[in-house]
Order: structure tokens, then sequence, then C-alpha cells
């Protein structure tokens, strides 16, 4: 009987995400004229640039970090 509800169950769920991809929206329109038309880039407006200067002198710290802790390992 256990083996049962768990096979409903998860045809239930299965059957369940399915009807939730049947209603998701469309994409948006990409502009007028197509790829490169229009007001913004076909990726969109947002600014990459700080965020990306951000995530490299994170990484660059934090790789620093990992070469002091492994120095003074060594040398313990």
């Amino acid at each position: 009987m256990k083996n049962i509800t768990k096979i409903v169950l998860i045809i239930a769920v299965f059957l369940l995400v399915q009807l939730t991809t049947v209603f998701a929206d469309l994409p948006p329109d990409p502009g007028a004229g197509g790829p490169g038309g229009g007001d913004l880039p076909v990726g969109g407006g947002a600014p990459i640039g700080g965020g990306l200067i951000i995530l490299m002198a994170l990484g660059a710290g934090y790789g620093a970090k990992k070469i002091y802790d492994a120095r003074n390992k060594i040398l313990d």
C-alpha cells in the first residue's frame, strides 16, 4: 500500500509541474526591428562593469587569504 501511495504522489507532482509550465508567460518583445534594433541592446541595459570589478576584487582577496593561511600552516 505504501508503494502505491508513493507512486501516486510522484505522478501527482510531475503533473503539477507540467501544469505550471503551461501557464508560463511569453518572453518579452526584443524590440523594434529584431535583434540589434530598438532602444536597448539585445542583452538588456544592465551595466555589469561595476559588479565585475567587485567580483574580481573579492576573488583576489579570497585567493590572497588562502595563500596566507597555507603559508602560515607550513611555517607552524
